[in-house]
């Protein structure tokens, strides 16, 4: 799977990219989501570009904003682009929803995406409902890895970290954050070669219920680890208050499938997705009979085989490099 193009919609908006020329007339501050893309701009670096933005655009009308490639002629880290847009925080009072990076495999591969502490944004908008964060570890390119402090914000509703090496540190940090308003939470964890060192017990804290009240859509997704995250999903409170529940684009076998089976039952689900899975087709008919026959839809597409080398099998993730 790789990142062919970028978002069309975001929060529930078009996505408008800038720059545009100067005499073309712009949508309304709070009609898209604002793209800000260096390429696009023709290689301006991000502070020009940023500045621009703020310029033209009445900043305390827009609602969501994504960021796109940051760099320009040289590729970066995203930390300076994200100090600016923390330090003009105060300038964005109706900001509800904030993307990084919104940027394709063509542009630069999702786990070589350097990224930083993203915490910052979740202190400096306590209203955010929605942050969602692609990239991962900086594969010792000599810079800060994605990381998250342990925060308790009141507003947020949406939380993604789409990664194909999702650090343990990440995971630990939301299982010890307070996210009282959160309903939907999704966690690309990714493979251990590209930093994806999270554990089962990791997720313990997420896995236990009561943690995040309002939660009702969760994902453990893209794990070289998923037979083992269903396993502890089959006995994990949490599942209880869940309408939706995702075990996606793993390496999910029959072992993990019948240890959900054998679990508590999932019926109460009005989804459960576990597309991009290596299932036989019994034990996939037995999760249709079992589960979608109550009324739940269930997503198995993208069945996956297995490569052989020499007397191995080697399954994949949807997303890792």
């Amino acid at each position: 799977m790789t990142f062919a193009d970028h978002f069309d919609t975001f929060h529930g908006l078009p996505v408008h990219t800038l720059p545009e020329p100067d005499d073309e007339e712009l949508p309304a501050a709070d009609a898209v989501a604002w793209r800000l893309d260096c390429f696009a701009a023709g290689e301006l670096p991000f502070p020009e570009l940023w500045r621009g933005f703020t310029d033209r655009v009445p900043s305390t009308e827009v609602r969501a904003l994504v960021v796109g490639p940051w760099w320009d002629d040289e590729y970066g880290e995203l930390r300076p682009a994200l100090e600016l847009i923390v330090a003009d925080a105060p300038r964005f009072p109706a900001l509800r929803a904030l993307f990084l990076a919104d940027v394709t495999g063509e542009e630069c591969e999702i786990s070589w995406l350097q990224l930083t502490d993203v915490t910052p944004v979740l202190e400096a908008f306590p209203l955010l409902e929605e942050f969602a964060v692609r990239g991962g570890d900086s594969q010792g390119l000599g810079e800060e890895p994605l990381s998250l402090r342990p925060v308790r914000h009141d507003a947020l509703r949406v939380l993604r970290f789409e990664s194909g090496g999702l650090p343990g540190q990440v995971v630990r940090a939301v299982g010890a954050s307070e996210l009282p308003a959160l309903e939907h939470l999704e966690l690309w964890l990714g493979v251990s070669r590209y930093g994806g060192d999270a554990t089962v017990a990791d997720l313990a804290p997420l896995l236990a219920g009561g943690r995040f009240p309002a939660l009702r859509q969760l994902g453990l997704q893209d794990s070289e680890l998923q037979d083992e995250i269903a396993a502890a999903v089959a006995s994990a409170p949490v599942v209880a208050q869940l309408d939706s529940l995702s075990l996606s684009m793993g390496t999910l076998t029959d072992t993990g499938a019948g240890a959900l089976l054998a679990g508590q039952p999932l019926t109460h689900l009005k989804r459960l997705d576990l597309h991009h899975h290596f299932l036989s087709e019994t034990m996939a008919d037995r999760i249709r009979t079992a589960v979608g026959a109550a009324g739940t839809e269930v997503d198995l597409s993208e069945h996956q085989t297995p490569h052989r080398w020499r007397d191995e099998e080697w399954r994949y993730v949807a997303v890792s490099e």
